[in-house]
Formats: C-alpha cells, structure tokens, sequence
C-alpha cells in the first residue's frame, strides 16, 4: 500500500539542496526524530548530507514512547558519537538541559580561541516530528508555525535564541523510496505522511495489528475489549461497536472508526508505545 504511492513532491529536492548550500554555514546540526520510532523518522538522505558534521539527537515526542525504550535509544545513539537528548517539544520538558548542552558545545569550540563566537545552528528532520516546537520552544516565542500536519514549514529562515546563538530552521524532508515497506508504515501511524494520499482504514487495520502483537494490554484497556480479536478486522469491528460507531442499518462506520483510532495513537491516548525497539535490530 505505501510502497505504491507517490509522495515525493518538488519542494523535498529543494529542501535537500538547501541543506547541502547552507550546512558548511553551521557548527552543529539538530536533527529531531520520533521517539516512538527512531530508525524510520530517521531520514538517510540526512545522514548522507550530514556526514561528519557535529550532531544533536532529539528524541522528541519521548512523552509517548515507551521510557524503558528511551534511555535505550538514547544511549545506543550517544554511544555512536552523537550528543543526545530525549525531549517533549511541546510541554518544553528538556530544553533546560538542551541549552546547557549547548552551552558547553559552545564552550568546547571556542576553547584556546581569541575570538568567541556563537553557535550557528541547524535544524533537521522528516515532516511532523516537532522542529517548530522545539523552535518555538528554543526562540521563547512563537517563531516557527506548528501544526500535526506534516509539510507546514517552508522555506528558510534564520532565528536568534535568546542566548545569542543562531538557529537556521528547514521544511521537513522525506526520501524517494523506502528500502522497509514498514519504515512507510511507521511514519503514516505517526502522522509524518499526509492522510489524504492514503487508505485510513487500511493504515488502522495495519496499525492494529502491530498493536495486537507489540501491545495488546493497552489496546484492550483503551478500548475496552476483554481479550483482544484474533484478526485486525475483528478488533475493529469491535472497537467500533464499543464507541458507537454505527450507521443507519446497523452498518459499521469503518471510516470513523480508523480515524478514531490513529487520532488517538498519535495522541499517546492508547499509552506510551515504541513501535521500533532496540532489540529488534
């Protein structure tokens, strides 16, 4: 299903090159990916342009992944050589410790130098893991334009934090082809691919299922359902009937249901879920 669908429009080529113009501008670059998935929020065209350059892993959205599976994220990247942080961008938990982070980056590049500079920065990442609020969480006002649609930053657009360092902020970026048909999966759950170019239904049946086998307790204490169906279909079904969503006939809203459903996993009603753990690579 995702495999088949064409969403690799113009402005990605175009914020690819913008990135590759502006990178040797920048000292370090933050690249915040989801941390309910960090290996398919994680884009490698990025990682490819980026290549050597000083890097910050935000693992932002880490209010709704598992915690056990954070602090293992987190220091398997730390571990590669990035500096790393777990973050909820929106209630602005860890930009405390995100500033004295790059205090000291800071502090380490201008070290034995006669002239001090501020840190010029560059922010990263696919559509709709949070670069506008960490944004506007680091500018202390509400510089960036946020939004749980993917796709609403364009352009660029230079910033000044309030401790004088400079932050350059990019439209989030995909990548042609998914060499895991799952890693496109994994980003529609999280919202990072606009709905209106998939089958919502199927995505909720797909996501169901993962559910049923990676956490099945949550599912069924969200959704009331005793023990959880054998089939997707059937736990949907299920879910449907549990919340009413009925039509005339007594036909089941397939529809409603789905969105119900995604809405609420990207809203972390369902419980705190990481769909990519560390065990499994």
């Amino acid at each position: 299903m995702i495999e088949s669908i064409n969403w690799y429009p113009g402005h990605m080529k175009k914020t690819r090159e913008l990135i590759q113009e502006n990178l040797k501008m920048v000292d370090m670059v933050i690249e915040v990916i989801d941390a309910r998935i960090p290996v398919s929020s994680r884009n490698p065209i990025i990682d490819e342009i980026v290549g050597e350059k000083r890097r910050l892993i935000v693992l932002n959205k880490s209010d709704l992944s598992d915690r056990k599976e954070n602090e293992k994220w987190t220091d398997f990247f730390s571990e590669q050589g990035n500096l790393t942080l777990a973050m909820n961008c929106m209630s602005g938990e860890g930009v405390k410790q995100l500033y004295n982070l790059l205090k000291r980056e800071q502090e380490r590049k201008n070290r034995d130098q006669l002239r001090k500079k501020n840190l010029r920065l560059m922010i990263v990442g696919v559509p709709n893991v949070g670069k506008s609020s960490l944004i506007n969480r680091m500018t202390g006002k509400k510089s960036a334009q946020t939004g749980n649609r993917p796709g609403v930053t364009r352009g660029k657009q230079w910033l000044s934090l309030e401790n004088n360092m400079q932050l350059l902020d990019t439209p989030g970026i995909l990548w042609p082809k998914f060499e895991d048909p799952k890693t496109g999966l994994y980003l529609a759950f999280c919202g990072s691919i606009k709905d209106e170019i998939l089958d919502t239904e199927t995505l909720a049946l797909e996501l169901i299922g993962v559910l049923q086998e990676e956490y099945p307790e949550l599912l069924s204490e969200r959704y009331k359902l005793g023990e959880v169906s054998e089939t997707p279909l059937m736990t949907m079904e299920a879910i449907a009937e549990k919340r009413g969503f009925i039509r005339p006939g007594k036909r089941i809203d397939y529809e409603r249901c789905a969105r119900t459903i995604l809405d609420e996993f990207r809203g972390g009603k369902i419980g705190r879920i990481t769909l990519e753990k560390l065990s499994d690579r």
